[in-house]
């Protein structure tokens, strides 16, 4: 016995299907938003002390904090690459007001650009980094670090140039 013996039934079969589908896209999307715990590392700026979330991965770099409706105080995220480049950012996705440092090999700030959520324009390193660090907006200003102030970080962390 067909339970849709109707086509208005089997119309009704096909949206009931679709629907399903969508939810179960919705719901992988859901999932793949969360992030798994990235390491975490201590860095300091003058006496301000930062807990940065590190993304060394190509994977962790494309996520970044997108997705996250906040970030704490003192809380930000460490981009490391594997050598120095012109590093740019966007807020793809994004819901929190950032401000980025470029940072040279050795932790000094090389520019901070302030970023806007959900916005594609394009913040980039004023010259070759190997790291960047986002924190939420004014951090850095309300600070008063810019270029030339120094980070430090883990013992070999900011060391110069490799």
């Amino acid at each position: 016995m067909n339970a849709f013996p109707t086509p208005s039934g089997r119309i009704a079969a096909a949206f009931l299907v679709i629907a399903a589908l969508l939810a179960a896209a919705a719901s992988a999307s859901a999932q793949t938003q969360a992030q798994a715990p990235l390491p975490r590392v201590e860095l300091q700026a003058g006496i301000h002390l930062i807990s940065a979330e590190v993304a060394a991965d190509d994977r962790s770099r494309a996520r970044g904090l997108m997705f996250r409706e906040h970030l704490g105080p003192s809380e930000g995220m460490l981009f490391v690459f594997e050598s120095p480049g012109s590093q740019c950012f966007w807020m793809r996705n994004t819901k929190v007001p950032l401000s980025i440092a470029f940072l040279a090999d050795d932790g000094s700030i090389v520019n901070v650009a302030r970023m806007q959520p959900m916005s594609e324009d394009s913040h980039c390193s004023a010259r070759p980094v190997r790291y960047a660090l986002e924190m939420t907006q004014g951090w850095f200003e309300k600070r008063g670090l810019g270029p030339g102030s120094r980070l430090a970080g883990p013992k070999g962390m900011f060391a110069g140039p490799r």
